[in-house]
Parts: C-alpha cells; sequence; structure tokens
C-alpha cells in the first residue's frame, strides 16, 4: 500500500481553485480539530479525478468523514509522535518543499545564457598568476594584475610581452598568453563570463578562478563554428631524431598516397582499415575517429585543417607538434536547438560555481522578503563582554552557549544567541579581534540562511496547495499505520479469530469444484540428503506446525527446505506427481532436486481457515474494518457546517 498516497510529480496538477481564495472556512469539525474547506475541496476533487464513476459531494462526504475519524485514532494513540512517523514525514515534507524553496527562474536565467554564448567564439589571450594558501599573497596577486593593465593600457608594454613576463601558465604564456578560439561552457564561470562580457580590443578586470587570478585579453569574436566528426591517421615526430621525424612523413605520405587512389565509395571504410593498423595514436582501436569536438578542443593546425574540409573530405598530411596527420571529416553540425542543449548545459551549470547561484540568489530574496537583520546594539554587548572578558576562549564561549539574547530578526521570530555559539569552534585562539571575526562569520552565515529556514517553516500558511499536500501526507503516514494495527496486521495475526471467523462462516467457503492435496513438501539438494530426511522423520509425533523445526534439529537451510501446500490437480507440477499420480516434473536445473510428500492427504473442502487463508483473512478484515469505524463513531465526535458544504454543491 503507498502510504504517501501521492508522488511528486502530481504537485502541478494538484493546485486546485482554493489556492487563489483568501476565505478558507472550517468546513467540519473531528474530534474537536478544524477540517478547512480547502482541504475537503482538494480531496474530493482528486478523488472524483481518479475515477470512472463520479461521487457526489453527499457521498464523498460519509467516505472523507471515515478518513479523518481513522487520523484522529492515530492521533489518540500517539503514532504521531513516534520518532519513525516523525522522521518518514519529515523526508516527506522535505521532499514537497524543494519546488517551493528554489528560484527556477534563476537557473533557467543561466541556461539561457549559456546556450546564447554557444553561437559565438571568442579569440583570448590571458595573463594568470596561481592562487595561493596565503592571503596576503593572492592580494598582492590582484594588486600586480592590476597594474599589468594600467601598464597595457597606458602603453608601456604590450599584453604579450607582460604574458611572457608574468604569466605563471606556461601553457600560454610562451604564445603571448594567447588561448586561440574558445567555445562556451567548458571553463570556469567566472572566466567565461569575463570573456563573453569584454568587448574585442578590451582586458577585463582581474577575475579569480580555481586556479588563479586572471585579466583576458579578447581578440577577436566570431559566430560559433559548430562541431565536426572526424577521424586522423597519426605518425609521430614528437621526441623523435631527425631521421626518424623524416621517415614518419615519408610513411604519412605513402599512406595518403594510398587513400588517395581510393573512390569517394571507398574512401571512408579504407581510411579507418589503415587507421586501425598504422596510426600511432589511441583513436587507432576506433579506426581513427575522434569523435566530435569543436573550436579550441584541438592544436591550431589541426582544427583549422579540419574545419576547411567538406564532410566526407580528405586532407593532405598536415603538421602538429606531435607529428603528421592524415585528417578525414565524417559530419559537422552547428549549434544544437535549445531543447537538445538545455540537458548538457544544466549539467555543467550543477558541476561549476554557478550550481550556487539560484540558492544563493534565492536566499538573498527570502532575506529581503522576511526583513532578515542583524540585532546590532545586542552583538554589541556581546562584543563589550568580550572585551571586558579579554580573551576569547572556552569560558566565554560557554557564557553565551545558552543564552537567548536576540541577534538576527527574522519576519515575527528572532534568532538567540545561543544557536550561533553552540555551533562555534571551540579554538583555543585567545585574541579578541580574531573571536570578533568568528562571531561575524557565523551570524551573516546564520542571516544569510534564516530568510529560506523562515520561508520553509511558513510555507503552509503561504500555499494552500501545499498544506493540503502536505496533509495528505501526514495523514497517509497515520492512516497506514493505525489501519495496520486495527485491521491488516491483526487480522493476519489473530490466529483464534481467522478460526473462529472460518468456523462460523463455513458454509461460505465450502464452493470447490475439485479435491485439493493438502501437506508438506520437503525438498532436499540430492537423493541421499532426502531418504536421510524421510528415516528421521518416521515415527516421530510432530505436530503440523513443528514440522520445519524438528527437520532443523539435523538438517541445514541448504540442504533442507519445507514448504506447506494446498493445490488442486493441475495446479502444482511436483503436488500432481506426489498426490495425483502424475508423471513426476524434470527437476534438474533446481537446486532442490529430491522431494517427498510429508503428512500430506486430499481433501474435497476446507478443514480450517489455513486452508482458504487468503479469502477468510480478506473476509475477516473487512469485520474488523467495519467494527472499528462503528467504534470510531461512537468514540470521536464530528460536527459538520451544513451550510459551508452546501456552498459546495
Amino acid at each position: 500500500m503507498d502510504k504517501r498516497f501521492a508522488s511528486l510529480a502530481l504537485i502541478a496538477a494538484t493546485i486546485f481553485c482554493a489556492s487563489a481564495k483568501n476565505d478558507d472556512p472550517v468546513l467540519m469539525k473531528v474530534n474537536g480539530k478544524d477540517v478547512k474547506m480547502s482541504e475537503f475541496e482538494y480531496l474530493y476533487n482528486k478523488n472524483n479525478s481518479q475515477q470512472v464513476q463520479k461521487q457526489s459531494i453527499d457521498e464523498y462526504v460519509d467516505m472523507f468523514v471515515t478518513y479523518k475519524l481513522k487520523v484522529a485514532d492515530a492521533e489518540a494513540a500517539g503514532i504521531d509522535t513516534t520518532a519513525s512517523f516523525i522522521n518518514e514525514f519529515k523526508g516527506h515534507r522535505n521532499e514537497l518543499a524543494t519546488p517551493y524553496l528554489e528560484d527556477k527562474t534563476i537557473m533557467n536565467r543561466l541556461i539561457d545564457e549559456a546556450y546564447a554564448r554557444m553561437h559565438e567564439e571568442v579569440n583570448v589571450s590571458h595573463i594568470m598568476i596561481h592562487i595561493s594558501e596565503d592571503p596576503t599573497v593572492n592580494k598582492r596577486s590582484k594588486a600586480t594584475l592590476d597594474s599589468i593593465k594600467n601598464e597595457i593600457k597606458v602603453g608601456n608594454a604590450t599584453f604579450e610581452e607582460l604574458a611572457a613576463k608574468h604569466s605563471t601558465d606556461r601553457s600560454t604564456s610562451q604564445r603571448g598568453g594567447n588561448m586561440g578560439w574558445l567555445v562556451a561552457n567548458r571553463w570556469p564561470y567566472s572566466f567565461e563570463k569575463a570573456a563573453w562580457d569584454t568587448k574585442a580590443g578590451d582586458i577585463s578586470d582581474v577575475i579569480e578562478t580555481f586556479a588563479g587570478f586572471h585579466i583576458i585579453l579578447v581578440n577577436d569574436r566570431r559566430p560559433s563554428k559548430g562541431q565536426v566528426n572526424a577521424k586522423h591517421i597519426l605518425k609521430l615526430t614528437h621526441g623523435k631524431s631527425p631521421a626518424d621525424a623524416e621517415l614518419a612523413k615519408a610513411q604519412i605520405d605513402s599512406i595518403y598516397n594510398i587513400l588517395a587512389s581510393k573512390s569517394a565509395s571507398e574512401l571512408s571504410t579504407a581510411f579507418s582499415e589503415i587507421a586501425s593498423t598504422e596510426s600511432e595514436c589511441g583513436s587507432r582501436q576506433k579506426g581513427g575517429e575522434l569523435g566530435w569536438f569543436g573550436s579550441g578542443q584541438m592544436v591550431p593546425e589541426f582544427e583549422v585543417a579540419t574545419f576547411a574540409l567538406n564532410d566526407g573530405e580528405m586532407s593532405k598530411p598536415v603538421q602538429t607538434q606531435f607529428g603528421w596527420h592524415i585528417i578525414y571529416r565524417i559530419d559537422s553540425k552547428g549549434v544544437g536547438s535549445y531543447e537538445e542543449c538545455k540537458p548538457n548545459i544544466q549539467m555543467v551549470i550543477n558541476n561549476d560555481e554557478r550550481g550556487l547561484l539560484p540558492q544563493k540568489e534565492f536566499a538573498e530574496k527570502m532575506k529581503v522578503k522576511h526583513n532578515a537583520t542583524i540585532i546590532q546594539k545586542n552583538v554589541d554587548k556581546i562584543f563589550k563582554a568580550l572585551d571586558k572578558h579579554g580573551a576569547y576562549d572556552s569560558t566565554f564561549i560557554a557564557k553565551y552557549i545558552d543564552s537567548d539574547l536576540a541577534i538576527i530578526k527574522v519576519g515575527d521570530e528572532k534568532i538567540p544567541a545561543k544557536k550561533i555559539f553552540k555551533v562555534l569552534p571551540k579554538s583555543l585562539e585567545t585574541n579578541v579581534a580574531y573571536g570578533k571575526g568568528q562571531i561575524n562569520s557565523y551570524i551573516t552565515t546564520e542571516l544569510n540562511g534564516c530568510g529560506v529556514d523562515y520561508e520553509n517553516r511558513h510555507l503552509e500558511e503561504y500555499y494552500p496547495e501545499f498544506r493540503n499536500l502536505v496533509n495528505e501526507y501526514r495523514d497517509g503516514i497515520l492512516l497506514f499505520e493505525v489501519s495496520n494495527r486495527n485491521v491488516w496486521e491483526k487480522a493476519a495475526k489473530d490466529k483464534e479469530g481467522l478460526d473462529k471467523y472460518f468456523q462460523a462462516n463455513r458454509a461460505k467457503y465450502d464452493n470447490w469444484t475439485a479435491p485439493k492435496y493438502k501437506g508438506f513438501i520437503v525438498f532436499a539438494t540430492n537423493d541421499s540428503i532426502m531418504n536421510e530426511a524421510k528415516t528421521f522423520l518416521e515415527g516421530q509425533e510432530i505436530s503440523v506446525d513443528s514440522v520445519a523445526n524438528v527437520l532443523r534439529q539435523k538438517f541445514t537451510r541448504k540442504d533442507i527446505r519445507v514448504e506447506r501446500v494446498i493445490a488442486a490437480k493441475g495446479e502444482n507440477a511436483i503436488v500432481d506427481h506426489i498426490a495425483f499420480g502424475c508423471e513426476k516434473p524434470s527437476n534438474e536445473k533446481n537446486k532442490w532436486k529430491s522431494y517427498f510428500g510429508f503428512m500430506g492427504k486430499i481433501i474435497t473442502s476446507p478443514e480450517e481457515a489455513a486452508d482458504v487463508r487468503g479469502q477468510v483473512t480478506s473476509d475477516y478484515q473487512a469485520v474488523l474494518e467495519k467494527e472499528w469505524i462503528e467504534r470510531l463513531k461512537a468514540k470521536y465526535p464530528v460536527k459538520i457546517k451544513t451550510k459551508e458544504l452546501s456552498k459546495l454543491k
């Protein structure tokens, strides 16, 4: 049974007309607890949307009241106060709250921005100074880059000269800092933003990435060239002697002449075959295929040559820093549609610093919405006490660890100092200035998150559809547990009650159309163990309920398995063989190759509740349900406001 009654996918679908109403009157009281009109209307509409035969308001009221009576019984039993309920409900509520605690417009804006950049490529140069763990060094590095930018602007030196002198990016510094043409969504966000937002010919402000601090010169801009899919054959020259490099050139020329003689229809296949045996690149295992790539992903000479080809065309030998290549362009494509690109863009965003921007911006909105502010006069009191104490130590922290002195106001609530002091590191640092910095830092962190926390705590007040969905989940969990206690589990465990019900209603189940075998099948892994089990059981007085336990005295579960069965002819091949004289079924592929019947007999009608357990249990549950509902109606008062109910008809 689904305890939650609804999935997250239904959130949007379950928003109903009451969400737009300010007036949400009490429709009824169940055991003194108000039930709002919106909750009833929400569940009524949802129930009818799932039914072929629609229910009238009057028909649904009875079912709804019964539902609420069961929930009242669960609350009276204290189920809603158990740790298991609280944890389960908390988990469900957190799931349901997620869509309300994020601003999808922020993520959509970032996706739109990234997609727009995909249509343009930028050629950039940069000067980088690696980041340090020392804040003083980093401050100096930023100042150095500011100074370099100014030197370039006033004409004292060129960007190329200063890149060669100062940039710690050795892969580009010897090229005057030039990185070539860049495509979007492949660089740290702060770097990419500066590159695409800076005009051609201009230099960006100093920006920071995980690698270091940079200034970026935008050399040029152009529309995106899209991507190409290509394969190549490589003969390496890197690190080889002049003679070996000359041999590599002769080999690539020979390969080119062979391929050039092929017809257009033969070329692609022949290229792959030769690449798989002759190419000195790992791609030889794929016939030389490199997959899709765009600008800035290959060395410049290779990229220029590939993009200059037409689809299905082969290049002449091309030299790069690695060696000599022959390139075959398989296919090409431009920037995909928004819908095609969106999943990959979102994955990139989630994996860089942009992934935190939606939460940060939403948190800032919530701070403003709920007027979250630091109560500075009380913070000053703490700092004054710290000055007087003369040291930031565990003794001082202990003074405020249980303090209710309010330090932040958010909405109509106040956050006490103890919330901060309980999580402050118990540092051995004794410097007062350091202590103030620590306290301020933790207060700021709390301030930044308190608006979202406040919003979360009050979602039920702001969004009627959320309140009703959460209530449905809550009541669903309670309903499952209280029904299990009073009906399902109770019926399954009440052997005496089942037997009594069966005996009182025996005629109801005396409707078999064929006799059945009733007994045990004892399975063994081989004939030897089977015969040993037979001998062991012979002559023993064994009750029906103890067969398995008796066998466990001598045999392990690896050797013997016991199965209690009741089946008519044709329902079970093994029973057919044991009880009805049919041919023995093949059991060679089964672990339990050997078996025999034990305490078995043929019966023409059920003798006890166990013989028709499923049917009897279901019927007995219905009886328990009916008796339980009658008790609920007598135990808990229900008052329906008929005037309000009539408004829904």
